[in-house]
């Protein structure tokens, strides 16, 4: 995690849907806090040690607030379940905001499209937009209306015109048909989508289909899908500035191999999602296990995020 953070307190917490919390965070002494721009996370520091990112999903404007919304997960690794045992004048550390998601602001169009807790960052954008007059729509995918966040406030936005909401357990006709989306607006428009993993790669996976480029698909993951790391194998990682050779097992990390030696890699959600720990690879040809880098730019090899990624080498030469 970043050095800098800032102390906040937590001034309001509701129930926005089943399992569904939202937390409106505000500096402690009252003054303002730094502007953030669509599509922004904060890392949150928890208790027992914990960091974990969440996206800022008020108008980007507000600079008394910063205000997250977050799942409760059972089998998540501890951070939801942490958040929701937050109170009301709990005092917390997060850092400045990031933004690893930012909107094209010359978008003929922009479609948005949000999986479950997935709408945070994507509503976000909707206030962004709308108060640009922008052209754009939202498509928000959930389980049930009970599981659906912040309906009341879409309902009485000044975007709630294009919002359209689709509900796994609602009638045939409400459901979302990607493809007649994607296949009306693919000419000119930007697609942002957020939510569940599975959820992401099917949308992605309908966009390619449907013939977008790269350019013009925006993805936020919030967690990497499971992988079976029961082939890997050892290699070595050489840092560029003093030559040193250091051995990463095949049940480590880079980042914990370089740790172990005393490379400090400044890391974040470890999960390969954030890019805080992305690293500029000079020689050698990583085996990329992110979700934050673009397909275009996992070919060139130019970098990788040691948190997760590997080597298809024997050896990655880093720019360290």
């Amino acid at each position: 995690m970043d050095a800098v953070t800032r102390a906040v307190r937590v001034v309001s917490k509701v129930m926005e849907a089943l399992d569904i919390c939202s937390f409106e965070l505000t500096a402690i002494d009252g003054d303002t806090l730094p502007p953030f721009s669509a599509g922004a996370h904060i890392d949150v520091q928890l208790p027992a040690g914990l960091t974990r990112q969440y996206s800022l999903c008020n108008n980007p404007t507000e600079t008394h607030r910063y205000q997250i919304a977050v799942l409760r997960d059972t089998h998540s690794r501890g951070g939801s379940v942490a958040m929701h045992a937050l109170e009301v004048g709990q005092i917390i550390r997060v850092s400045d905001p990031k933004n690893h998601f930012p909107l094209v602001h010359d978008a003929h169009h922009t479609v948005l499209l949000a999986g479950g807790i997935g709408i945070t960052p994507l509503l976000c954008m909707a206030e962004r937009l709308a108060s640009v007059g922008s052209s754009f729509e939202l498509h928000y995918c959930t389980r049930s209306a009970e599981r659906t966040a912040f309906s009341e406030r879409i309902c009485a936005s000044p975007f709630a015109g294009v919002v359209h909401v689709h509900y796994d357990d609602g009638p045939p006709s409400q459901k979302l048909d990607l493809t007649a989306v994607l296949e009306r607006t693919r000419s000119q428009a930007h697609l942002y989508v957020c939510g569940p993993t599975g959820f992401m790669d099917w949308s992605l996976g309908i966009a390619r289909a449907t013939g977008w480029p790269e350019e013009r698909l925006h993805r936020e993951y919030f967690a990497a899908a499971p992988l079976d790391t029961s082939a890997d194998g050892s290699f070595d990682v050489q840092i560029a500035s003093t030559g040193k050779v250091i051995r990463v097992d095949a049940d480590q990390t880079v980042v914990a191999a370089l740790s172990a030696h005393g490379v400090s890699v400044p890391t974040s959600c470890e999960q390969g999602v954030c890019g805080a720990c992305l690293t500029r690879v000079l020689e050698g040809t990583p085996e990329h296990r992110d979700m934050f880098l673009t397909v275009e730019e996992q070919a060139l090899g130019e970098q990788f995020t040691p948190c997760c990624s590997r080597s298809r080498s024997p050896k990655l030469v880093l720019d360290l």
